[in-house]
């Protein structure tokens, strides 16, 4: 890899004055979050998706087709989680997901993960906004699901990670417990009130091959339900983004990941079966805020527990959108950092936050939530992005323990590579739910994510930075396999 000085030249490694300099003006506060702060970060990258959201999957597939899945994707995050929780305790850096495809894949293969992930949590906050903006007016305050609300909560989180990442972490932490609360409460409240038939009252649809009550949409609603039940689990591959702020990466990363998948099932689970089963299928398959509004049809559209449970709600919505702020900041600065994208996106600030990586997705994101102003588009648009990180990564999982059988795992995947098999299998099924779901935006994302890798193929491949951890992850990887020959 060349140094830097040329017309195409990199930062030199890390252990040069220039390459000390280089990383001087992007570094991360470190030690700041140990496993159960980890695991916090995970539920609340995810926790919002258990209350609005999945929900639209009753139209795509009713909740038969809803539930098996639900059942399929749980499978293939729990195998990912397993397999990632390995690659982050045998390489810890912020890159993530991209880090690990790095290593394993070249850099074209790491940067198309990157992107990927990066597209994905930049437009899961412009879904979840939308959903928040719906729990918003459905307080009956007297404040609409509108475009100056998106603006609001926007300005207020990124404002709060700009203050440092001990500081958001620990709101965020705060944010996620009262969610898990709300969900608890719900739970409560409409265990008295289910009723199993209502599970199953969406018509079955006559053009549909194999439709019935159980499955209205058919067989193929099962596929295009992928989507939503993505939703119960996305963004949790994001607890490795704070690998380098993290007191003890190796053994922390992976019983964070570990603790938040558990945690994540159980809900999942619960609201599938609670949810439908108090306010009926039909009635909730477009619903906009479906926990409090299922408590109102099954009492008669007044409920105290609907009031709580609405305003506790709004926690669970502002924890993943917070969440995911600091993912795709994150992911944004690690990918500035080794030059696959512009490298001033990866400059700190003071408090060592990367402050243009936390702006810009920030105003694409909320450009695209006013414009699109649909939650349920907008949650396939960031679902495509998902589905392909998922891909790369489980195949980087299975590429590392061929490759590079004796690179020290702290922790080992149950299962090896047939766990993680499992994985990138499904997750490519994922990935071509999205254009069955809706084949316009699944085309834009492919359109955007094409321009995204024309920009390396072209342009930034020639100023990668050799001091960036990634970079020497794979250079140090490189020169051990040269020694061997």
């Amino acid at each position: 890899m060349e140094q830097q000085g040329g017309k195409h030249g990199t930062a030199g490694p890390s252990g040069t004055a220039e390459g000390k300099e280089y990383l001087a003006k992007r570094s991360l506060s470190s030690g700041n979050a140990g496993w159960l702060l980890l695991a916090g970060l995970g539920i609340g990258y995810v926790i919002s998706g258990d209350y609005a959201g999945w929900n639209n999957g009753l139209a795509e597939g009713g909740w038969g087709g809803l539930m098996i899945a639900t059942v399929l994707m749980g499978v293939m995050y729990t195998a990912m989680i397993f397999g990632l929780a390995e690659l982050s305790s045998a390489i810890p850096a912020t890159g993530g997901g991209y880090g690990f495809a790095r290593r394993a894949l070249g850099p074209f293969g790491g940067y198309l993960t990157g992107t990927a992930i990066l597209l994905e949590y930049a437009l899961a906050p412009a879904a979840i906004v939308t959903f928040i903006g719906a729990y918003v007016e459905a307080l009956d305050i007297g404040i609409p699901n509108a475009w100056w609300v998106y603006v609001l909560f926007y300005a207020v989180f990124i404002g709060i990670h700009l203050l440092g990442v001990g500081e958001a972490l620990r709101v965020m932490f705060v944010i996620t417990g009262v969610a898990i609360v709300g969900l608890v409460l719900f739970v409560i409240a409409a265990i008295p009130e289910f009723d199993s038939s209502r599970l199953t009252d969406i018509a079955p649809n006559p053009d549909r091959s194999g439709s019935s009550s159980f499955l209205p949409e058919g067989w193929l609603g099962i596929w295009a339900a992928f989507p939503f039940a993505i939703w119960f689990f996305l963004a949790v591959e994001g607890v490795p983004l704070a690998a380098e702020e993290t007191k003890d990466p190796r053994r922390d990363l992976p019983r964070g990941m570990i603790a938040a998948m558990g945690t994540l099932l159980v809900f999942a689970a619960l609201m599938l079966v609670l949810v439908p089963g108090v306010g009926g299928a039909d009635a909730m398959k477009a619903s906009g805020n479906p926990l409090p509004e299922a408590l109102r049809v099954a009492n008669g559209g007044n409920s105290t527990a609907a009031d709580i449970v609405n305003y506790v709600g709004l926690a669970g919505l502002i924890a993943s959108f917070f969440s995911i702020i600091y993912g795709y900041s994150r992911q944004l600065f690690a990918l500035s950092r080794a030059g696959y994208l512009p490298r001033a996106l990866s400059v700190t600030s003071g408090r060592r936050v990367p402050t243009l990586a936390l702006l810009l997705p920030g105003l694409v994101g909320l450009l695209v939530a006013i414009i699109a102003d649909d939650g349920a588009t907008i949650l396939n648009m960031a679902v495509f992005g998902a589905t392909i990180s998922y891909a790369l990564m489980t195949l980087s999982h299975i590429v590392l323990r061929r490759r590079e059988p004796e690179l020290e795992r702290p922790y080992r995947t149950p299962g090896g590579v047939a766990t993680t098999g499992v994985a990138f299998v499904l997750a490519c099924a994922a990935v071509i739910a999205t254009f069955v779901v809706d084949t316009n935006a699944a085309l834009l994302m492919l359109g955007v994510y094409a321009l995204f890798a024309i920009y390396f193929l072209v342009y930034s491949r020639h100023r990668l930075v050799a001091s960036a951890p990634e970079e020497e992850f794979a250079a140090l990887a490189a020169a051990e396999k040269e020694l061997d020959r």
